[in-house]
């Protein structure tokens, strides 16, 4: 398959720090990879070095084209989905007018994809008219993941979506990633559990303290090689 998504000796950092040194990875049309590190490993910066929301060095690339310079909002229309940890929703909005303010530009087609998201997250339809703030956690999560579903991106980037979930609201969150990926979508999980991203992700890649340490199947990772990136032993 033909990368959709090419990192080069990427480098990042906040303040002078470097948080990733020169990462390399590639992500093929409609592949689902899990990003695999402890806290601090770098799994969030790279994903918002990959949509430009920190300083970010090297060759980045998608579907062929260069992102380098490109301000978010344009990675974005060119088909990037990001869902940040920590939900983020527009809390005073109706979950309704959540989905919509980040749908296309076109009514007909943006109502299609409510429903859409409305039929892959049957919760959100019952509350539809209700404030996001009053949504619960897993919920708003999930709300949090349509959003980013209405561009109608060909790679999405995931950001611990089962942070501080129920194990049965993750597992059903999880459920919902197997479905978007079953329809073609790329999709880049990081993802401190790894049990769980293992069971939507055939391939991993595994950072730490901000490099890249091992990328191939899941089936060819050891627990050993998963102890000593989770825990330096």
């Amino acid at each position: 398959m033909s990368a959709l998504l090419t990192v080069r000796g990427l480098t990042a950092g906040y303040g002078g720090a470097t948080a990733l040194d020169d990462v390399s990875l590639s992500l093929a049309a409609g592949e689902t990879v899990a990003l695999l590190g402890a806290n601090g490993a770098g799994k969030s910066t790279l994903l918002k070095a990959l949509l430009g929301l920190v300083p970010a060095w090297g060759e980045l690339r998608f579907d062929g084209a260069d992102l380098g310079g490109l301000a978010t909002e344009t990675r974005v229309r060119r088909g990037i989905g990001y869902v940040p940890e920590g939900r983020r929703v527009f809390p005073g909005m109706s979950v309704r007018d959540n989905l919509e303010v980040a749908g296309l530009p076109a009514a007909r087609e943006r109502a299609q994809d409510v429903e859409r998201i409305f039929a892959l997250f049957p919760d959100l339809a019952l509350k539809s008219g209700e404030s996001a703030w009053r949504l619960s956690g897993g919920q708003q999560q999930m709300l949090s993941l349509g959003r980013a579903l209405m561009g109608r991106p060909r790679l999405l980037l995931l950001d611990e979506p089962s942070l501080g979930l129920s194990p049965r609201l993750a597992d059903e969150l999880f459920v919902a990633v197997r479905r978007i990926a079953g329809t073609g979508t790329a999709v880049l999980l990081a993802e401190q559990s790894a049990a769980r991203a293992l069971t939507v992700a055939p391939r991993a890649v595994l950072l730490r303290v901000g490099r890249v340490v091992g990328d191939g199947p899941v089936a060819s990772l050891s627990e050993e090689t998963l102890r000593e990136v989770f825990f330096g032993v």
